[in-house]
């Protein structure tokens, strides 16, 4: 069965590069600069890279990037684009539920979820936080954005998601399901043909402390966890329920 992200991603690369939470790349590598202290001999992993924002801005920066992603229409806007800027990326069609890479990076990101919170089980969730985790070195980084829980709890998500409408798409039925912290969504999205699509979506949101409980497990030793916006990642931002999004710091 095709889940509704797969479908999503088959053609939209061009509409991906559209979306209005694609635009603060270039001050999100900031900070993930300033975390790593500008080392350029470090191996980053892009998990859930996309059409490779982030690992093209870190690559044009000089640090070495492997990207993956699952889809690979994705995979070939990213290769594309890499190639355009003759930037030596490697770019690798994987899912990332699955173990491929042990103890080979020291700093991974997963950003604007990168796939986590889009699982359709917590089970398949936990795997990508797992095998993360697996793929850094003894002493690694990980650096990643999750839905903020706090914030469906005293906000209406309709409301939110139809203000910052994407590019291509629009909500249609909106509902977040306070037992299991998941938003059921009915999207139209309009993919790079032109063609539109229903799609019925399914996303979890995590509170602050289903985070740290997961990380600690996983043996992450320092966890910090901050609010954060579209290009606003920063140390001094305070979560709250205003926060869509967490930024989660972990180092093992």
């Amino acid at each position: 069965m095709t889940q509704w992200y797969e479908e999503l991603y088959k053609n939209y690369a061009t509409q991906y590069d559209k979306e209005s939470f694609t635009k603060g790349t270039i001050t999100e590598v900031d900070f993930i600069e300033s975390e790593i202290n500008s080392n350029r001999n470090i191996k980053i992993l892009d998990i859930g890279c996309g059409t490779g924002r982030h690992s093209i801005e870190l690559a044009k920066r000089g640090y070495t990037v492997t990207g993956i992603d699952l889809s690979e229409s994705q995979l070939n806007a990213a290769r594309k684009k890499a190639l355009n800027e003759r930037l030596n990326i490697n770019f690798v069609q994987a899912d990332a539920r699955k173990s491929i890479f042990n103890n080979e990076f020291d700093l991974a990101i997963m950003l604007c979820e990168g796939g986590f919170s889009l699982m359709e089980t917590d089970k398949m969730n936990y795997q990508i936080l797992e095998n993360a985790s697996k793929a850094l070195e003894l002493k690694g980084k990980f650096i990643f954005t999750c839905l903020n829980a706090l914030y469906p709890l005293f906000h209406d998500l309709k409301e939110f998601l139809n203000t910052n409408e994407q590019a291509g798409t629009s909500t249609q039925e909106c509902n977040f399901d306070i037992m299991t912290f998941r938003e059921n969504s009915t999207y139209e999205v309009v993919d790079d043909d032109g063609n539109k699509k229903l799609l019925n979506c399914n996303e979890r949101f995590y509170t602050p402390t289903e985070i740290r409980w997961y990380l600690e497990t996983l043996g992450f030793n320092k966890i910090d966890i901050y609010g954060c916006d579209i290009g606003v990642f920063d140390r001094n931002r305070k979560l709250t329920t205003n926060d869509f999004e967490m930024l989660v710091v972990a180092e093992k």
